[in-house]
This record gives C-alpha cells, sequence and structure tokens, in this order.
C-alpha cells in the first residue's frame, strides 16, 4: 500500500458517495431541523454500505464470479424501484401536508418528514448497491488491501454525506412545507439516474 493506493480509494469513494451525498442532502431538506445525532447516523449508515458493498463485491469476484455478474444486471432495478418507493412516499406525505396547510390556513400544521430506520436502511442499499460493482476493480486485491480501500471509501462517504445533510438543512429551513415533496422529487430522479446510467453501463 502507498500513497496513490490511498489516493486512488479516496478518489473511488469520492464518486461513489455522489448519490449518498444527493440522498443526504435531500433528507436535510426534508427535515430541516434534523438532530446532530440522526445526521451522524444517517451519514454512517451510508458510509456503513459503502464499505459492505464493496467488500461484497470483492468476495463474489474472487469467489462467485458467474453468479455475480448474473446479479448485476439486476442492480439500477433494485436501486430504481427503491429509491421511487422512498421518494414517492416522501411527495404523498409532502403534499397531505399541503392541503392540510391550504385547508387549515396555518402554517405550524405542516410537519417535517421524519426519516424512519427502515426507509434509512432502504436508501443506504440504493445508494450504495453499484459499489457492488467495485469488486471487480479491487479484484486482485488481497484482504487487508480490500479492507483498507473499503474504509477508505466509508469514511470519504461519511464526510460528504454530513455535507449533503447540512446542505439540505439549510435549504430546507427556508423551503418550509415544500421541502418534503422537493426531497421525494430528488430521490426518484436520483433513482432514474442511477437506473439510466447502469443500463448503459456508464
Amino acid at each position: 500500500m502507498n500513497f496513490f493506493f490511498i489516493l486512488n480509494s479516496a478518489a473511488l469513494g469520492v464518486g461513489l458517495a455522489m448519490d449518498a451525498f444527493s440522498v443526504s442532502a435531500a433528507n436535510g431538506l426534508a427535515e430541516p431541523h434534523m438532530r446532530p445525532v440522526k445526521r451522524w447516523i444517517i451519514a454512517g449508515t451510508f458510509a456503513g454500505f459503502q464499505f459492505l458493498m464493496p467488500m461484497i463485491g470483492w468476495f463474489c469476484v474472487r469467489k462467485l464470479a458467474e453468479w455475480f455478474t448474473d446479479f448485476q444486471k439486476l442492480i439500477p432495478w433494485i436501486a430504481l424501484f427503491l429509491l421511487l418507493f422512498i421518494g414517492g412516499s416522501m411527495v404523498k406525505e409532502g403534499i397531505e401536508d399541503r392541503k392540510a396547510l391550504a385547508e387549515n390556513g396555518n402554517k405550524e400544521t405542516v410537519k417535517e418528514a421524519h426519516l424512519t430506520g427502515s426507509m434509512l436502511l432502504l436508501q443506504g442499499i440504493a445508494t450504495s448497491i453499484d459499489a457492488l460493482s467495485v469488486g471487480f476493480t479491487i479484484a486482485d486485491y488481497n484482504g487487508v488491501m480490500a479492507l483498507t480501500a473499503s474504509l477508505i471509501i466509508a469514511a470519504v462517504t461519511c464526510v460528504i454525506c454530513i455535507c449533503g445533510v447540512h446542505l439540505g438543512r439549510i435549504f430546507g429551513t427556508k423551503l418550509a412545507g415544500k421541502a418534503s415533496i422537493l426531497g421525494g422529487v430528488i430521490l426518484i430522479l436520483i433513482g432514474i439516474e442511477i437506473f439510466v446510467r447502469g443500463l448503459l453501463g456508464i
């Protein structure tokens, strides 16, 4: 392991964390008054999945190459389904809150969309499942190198996601009741982007 190995792993982490960053920003947007501990839980969850997926991919390439190649075709579909489901739920909740606001004429009736543990896990899977493919790029690493690369990717993801949540919260505070709808739309668009990118092999 040398400087270029660390640099390459960090760059890989930045590239893989972009979807997680966008989803983190959407979460912050939908829940601008989120507690600090929850922000770290979100970042830690995404980081954990970004660590786990390359390791699973590395193992599959070395031990179960044929099965993993077939499973890869399903990755864009899985990510699309999960993010459409989560984003759609957020949009639905946001629309219901906006209707309540219109009926009562009281801004206090609009509630923040609170991210549940199950939805966070689904987000973590959806944004990291394409990182399974990283197993191909690190297939020639030994176990220690693969583990180190995955830890670097996780650390980079954690930092980027904390920034994403913070950025989303800033805009979420300004957008008030519209934030949940916008956050949901962002998740849906991310799902479509992952799906198209996967189909085109980009």
